[in-house]
């Protein structure tokens, strides 16, 4: 539940119809707000959708609540139980339902990937759940992520909730209701921009929102309504979804209707049957006149170990005068292949004697080595050509070191789907295949993905150690620890100059594999990097850098400065910090540091000796206002010309002892300051207690 709210249409102890004690607000929306309460009769837990005020009087609202209640004949486990519509006596009309208790697909795709195992069954039982919603003619219209909930977590337990109520709970998905048109545009299927639904665009969203579990994002349909209703004519973009998921996306969400599933107990029977069949020994498909015989052969669909056993008696001729009989001919001559990231692999399809059968199970046991191997390959006749079951052999052989992946033959035409090492590894099986498809006349359908499947963050981390050309870069962090496929990976840092990024993005994205790069960097310059690349990756210790305007005395935070404003610098240290020493630079952009405490001018740099507390920070002002300089020009300051154009950056590094063992000179190369930083850390990184850096934008 979440924190009651002082505008909420019901407050928890409030009893509604002397029956329904309100015990907290589930969620809100833009037109209403869902309460969990109790039948103090029975004492179960029920969920309570009221509408505001202003939609109470509303016939389109009325009506989407009416046709909920009409639900309340509808008894299945899949689909959430209505009991009643009623109204308040404050003029609210709200609906109880079953309480469901579980996380909903928007949620836990937000939370983890689901594989394509976990969608095909959510799939399944939302399908199971629209058969009889269907069959009383109701259209749901509004199905998406939000609006089915795993009941306990459970895929094998998915409900569907939401029948008609307008609401807006998952971010960025619109619920528009109105005279012609109630749902999400993105989830949406084309006919309803027109005002048009009838079953099958349940059925839509349905395969849309499988599409975004399994991508983990909300489908982006463009800005404006023309944008909308042209990507609604195309096909969902389901590239990188692995088979037969996508097959399945791919049928239910076709833009034309017609080539959508018949309804949804259609869609359900080719889910059961094909999708989501257990792996079992394929039955052949005799002909006619060979159906006596071939209930005669049903023990040759035998184990991978018990064929190799078979193969010796077949050789001896023990075996022959059971195979007296011609074999059945089978058309399409089919083999399938398929290795888990989880360790299963299943082997199955004809072969037309048992030396293949001995020989491609040896193959396949090589390659899918340590896996867990489901074999059951069976005897026909109708091999496409006599060199098909070598062919076979050496398109397995291209799997090797593949942790994932699945081959599906069917006579001279393949399907071949895997998750890569990387992308250079994927580029190497593309190249692979499609010499192998050349060179032996076979079709080969290409489904790769470029892995690895799961991406840890150290890794990443460490990747961009040797790439850093300006400090140290750093990424979004993932709660999981890794980052999945088609996850977004955000680089952020600074670089030396433009061609930095360029080199980045060339050395990351063969290794991230299809997942998304985004990188958020300033470009500053070689100098400034050149002293950033020699200062250890240490914590700030509460030492910051404060910038202000030496004619105002007002801060300036963006650090831009313009011509002839007085950029006035102060260090600021927490005033328990009282043993240390202070060194503050400026690195300009001349390609000089200078050096601004010690100087010349002030040799002191005890942290104890230097500035003023003020409120418990100690401020040490190290470039002064001009009229600071005019009354005592031992100060520092400076003002902006065009000479001083582009960044500078103020450095200041609080150490125990001190940095350097001799004073430097009032300024000096870049170079010679980087070779004695460098140095000055040697042995003693535990001497460093904090670094802090501000960049100075000098503009015209």
């Amino acid at each position: 539940m979440i924190d009651q709210m002082p505008g909420d249409i019901f407050t928890a102890g409030q009893i509604l119809n002397n029956t329904y004690e309100i015990l907290g607000v589930l969620g809100r929306g833009g037109t209403g707000e869902v309460y969990l309460a109790r039948n103090q009769i029975v004492g179960r837990q029920v969920a309570i959708k009221a509408l505001n005020s202003q939609f109470s009087d509303n016939d389109d609202y009325l009506e989407l609540m009416k046709r909920e209640e009409e639900m309340r004949d509808i008894v299945h486990d899949a689909v959430v139980r209505y009991s009643e519509c009623s109204r308040s006596d404050q003029g609210h009309v709200f609906l109880v339902m079953e309480f469901v208790d579980g996380v909903s697909l928007n949620d836990l795709m937000m939370e983890r990937r689901l594989d394509e195992k976990e969608l095909l069954i959510i799939a399944h039982r939302v399908l199971e759940g629209l058969v009889p919603v269907h069959k009383h003619q109701i259209v749901h219209r509004d199905l998406s992520p939000d609006n089915i909930i795993l009941r306990d977590g459970d895929p094998e337990r998915a409900t569907i909730i939401d029948f008609g109520i307008a609401k807006d709970t998952s971010a960025g998905a619109r619920t528009i209701v109105g005279n012609d048109f109630a749902g999400k545009y993105e989830y949406a299927a084309p006919e309803q921009l027109d005002g048009h639904s009838e079953y099958r665009t349940d059925l839509y969203a349905l395969g849309a929102s499988l599409l975004a579990a399994y991508r983990r994002e909300i489908p982006f349909l463009g800005a404006t309504p023309g944008e909308i209703i042209r990507r609604k004519q195309e096909p969902l973009d389901t590239e990188g979804v692995r088979p037969p998921l996508r097959e399945f996306i791919d049928w239910l969400s076709a833009p034309k209707l017609e080539d959508r599933p018949l309804d949804a107990a259609d869609a359900l029977q080719r889910l059961s049957t094909r999708y989501l069949k257990a792996p079992t020994v394929r039955k052949r498909r005799d002909r006619p006149d060979n159906k006596k015989k071939a209930r005669g052969l049903k023990w040759l669909a035998v184990p991978v170990l018990a064929c190799a056993a078979g193969a010796g008696l077949w050789v001896t001729g023990l075996l022959g005068p059971l195979f007296q009989d011609p074999l059945p001919v089978v058309s399409p001559y089919e083999f399938t292949a398929r290795v888990d990231r989880d360790g299963t692999a299943e082997l199955s399809g004809f072969m037309p004697d048992l030396q293949s059968v001995d020989q491609i199970s040896s193959v396949f046991a090589t390659v899918a080595d340590g896996s867990d191997i489901n074999a059951a390959l069976e005897l026909a006749d109708g091999v496409p050509s006599p060199d098909w079951p070598s062919l076979m052999q050496d398109l397995l052989g291209l799997a090797q070191g593949l942790e994932d992946w699945q081959l599906e033959v069917s006579d001279m035409s393949a399907e071949f789907s895997a998750i890569t090492q990387n992308g250079a590894a994927r580029a190497e099986l593309e190249a692979a295949l499609a010499a192998f498809s050349d060179a032996n006349g076979l079709t080969i359908k290409q489904n790769l993905v470029a892995g690895p499947a799961v991406l840890p963050v150290p890794q990443v981390q460490e990747m961009l150690t040797n790439l850093a050309t300006c400090g140290p870069f750093s990424v979004t962090p993932n709660p999981s620890g890794s980052y999945a496929l088609y996850d977004t990976i955000t680089v952020t840092g600074d670089i030396a100059n433009a061609a930095d990024e360029a080199a980045l993005l060339n050395a990351l994205a063969p290794q991230i594999g299809d997942r998304k790069l985004r990188l958020e960097t300033v470009t500053l310059n070689e100098d400034l990097c050149a002293i950033r690349n020699v200062l250890p990756d240490a914590p700030s210790a509460n030492l910051s850098i404060w910038l202000g305007d030496g004619g105002t005395g007002e801060p300036v935070l963006s650090g831009i400065y313009t011509t002839h404003q007085n950029p006035i610098v102060e260090v600021h240290v927490p005033s328990t910090l009282n043993d240390g020493s202070l060194w503050v630079m400026v690195v300009d952009n001349t390609g000089k540091v200078f050096h601004v405490l010690p100087n010349v001018n002030n040799a002191k740099h005890d942290i104890a000796s230097l500035g003023q507390v003020k409120n418990g920070v100690r401020q040490v002002r190290v470039l002064h206002s001009v009229a600071e300089f005019q009354a005592d020009n031992s100060k520092l300051a400076m003002r902006v010309d065009p000479t001083s154009y582009g960044k500078s950056e103020v450095v200041a590094v609080l150490t125990r002892s001190d940095l350097f063992d001799l004073r430097r000179p009032r300024d000096e190369s870049v170079t010679s300051v980087a070779e004695a930083l460098a140095d000055a850390f040697v042995g003693k990184e535990d001497d460093l207690i904090g670094v802090a850096r501000r960049i100075i934008d000098a503009r015209p």
